[in-house]
């Protein structure tokens, strides 16, 4: 692989998620301080993105591998988002708001797929190469939050109302990505012969629900959709809590959680290793309880260590679960269904268990919304105790009934 193309999938892989990282880690204190947002309506917000999740493979596989170049699509995709992100930058309310975040997350979280896609055409190695190029986008997320908190303080509590400045900065870098994406390889769809379209049931996922026919498949799949309402909770809570318990250049601290991704990936082979799947996925679970426990007993004065080590957590939470998760799930799938079980996963987990996750979140902030006004440190107590609760209960229900088994982790990169 040339230098030239290394760099150009690399930008393109900064870019891409410093866009995210840019508004979605703020979006909810953006909600609550400058929208005035109830946490019903937040939720309507969030659950745009498993909307997003659950359209996406229809876009890129009914439309993007079957008829027109991957980069031309992302390019078109990000061109639209700025004009979507100018909009959400201008919204005073928010019924003005919902329907650009609704449609920017349509068009964005298939974005996603492509600039993997597109990536991939180009590496001869993809195993050994990806991560190089897939770490730029992880480096772009966290530029984003130290720029929010350490460069411009749009999260500073004497900077009230500035955090829609947010959508603008990504505007200005999804306008970029999407002028610079027809200037990356050409990554024309894959010709299929006539007997090998694929259906629109392998298309989306649905060829690979056999695998639920298989007992240990069947409880990681329901796991995997149950851990994800509990992590919903710090996707829609986490900046907006840190920022309200008055936690200094909340959005930058929070970078460190990605920090802690990039270092818990490395690790992650050597633990599945040595330790299994099975071992390995329990730790993931463990996490995410200790996680919501140090939120809910850690504060902003001499215990905001406990926040600090709650954030930098996020590596084993997400590598641990996640990335493992696909590990299995590609070792169980075999070659004929091995895109497709992907999907389902994904379906299942961004799409269809967040958007539970962001519901319970909200029904949970709503139910004691009324001890928000007087005690702030208890109603965070609770809302936090909740996911973590949640997190325990899945983690009792794989270890008693999930069967170790030998898996090959050879595939790990996909």
């Amino acid at each position: 692989m040339s230098s030239t193309i290394k760099f150009k999938l690399s930008f393109m892989m900064f870019l891409e998620f410093f866009i995210w990282g840019g508004w979605f880690v703020t979006l909810g204190t953006f909600l609550s301080k400058n929208l005035h947002a109830t946490d019903f309506e937040m939720a309507n917000v969030f659950s745009t993105q498993s909307l997003g999740a659950i359209i996406a493979p229809f876009i890129v596989g009914m439309i993007a591998d079957r008829y027109f170049n991957a980069e031309r699509i992302l390019g078109v995709l990000h061109l639209v988002g700025a004009v979507l992100m100018y909009q959400m930058y201008g919204a005073a309310d928010m019924s003005t708001f919902y329907p650009y975040v609704l449609a920017y997350m349509i068009l964005y979280m298939p974005t996603l797929a492509l600039a993997s896609s597109v990536s991939f055409r180009q590496l001869t190695n993809p195993e050994k190469q990806f991560s190089g190029i897939r770490i730029w986008g992880t480096i772009g997320w966290i530029v984003a939050g130290l720029a929010i908190s350490y460069i411009f303080r749009w999260d500073a509590a004497a900077s009230e109302g500035a955090l829609k400045n947010t959508f603008l900065m990504s505007g200005v870098a999804s306008l970029v990505l999407g002028v610079f994406s027809f200037a990356l390889p050409k990554t024309p769809p894959v010709k299929l012969d006539e007997n090998e379209k694929p259906s629109f049931a392998s298309i989306i996922g649905l060829d690979a629900i056999k695998l639920l026919k298989d007992k240990n498949f069947l409880i990681f799949f329901i796991s995997s959709v149950l851990i994800c309402i509990p992590l919903a909770f710090y996707y829609s809570n986490a900046n907006l809590f840190l920022s309200e318990i008055g936690l200094e250049n909340p959005t930058g601290k929070m970078t460190i959680g990605q920090a802690s991704e990039v270092l818990f990936l490395l690790a992650l082979p050597v633990f599945f290793t040595k330790f299994g799947f099975k071992k390995t996925i329990l730790v993931g679970m463990l996490a995410w309880v200790i996680r919501y426990l140090l939120f809910a007993y850690g504060n902003a004065g001499e215990l905001s260590f406990m926040l600090l080590i709650g954030i930098a957590l996020h590596g084993i939470c997400y590598d641990f679960f996640f990335v493992s998760g696909q590990i299995y799930t590609d070792s169980k799938a075999g070659v004929k269904y091995k895109s497709a079980a992907q999907g389902l996963i994904t379906l299942a987990t961004y799409g269809v268990g967040q958007l539970i996750g962001f519901w319970v979140a909200s029904y949970v902030g709503d139910k004691y919304k009324e001890l928000k006004a007087t005690d702030m440190a208890a109603f965070w107590n609770h809302t936090w105790v909740v996911p973590a609760i949640i997190a325990a209960v899945v983690f009792f229900i794989f270890l008693a009934l999930f069967k170790d088994e030998k898996i090959d982790s050879t595939n790990a990169a996909h």
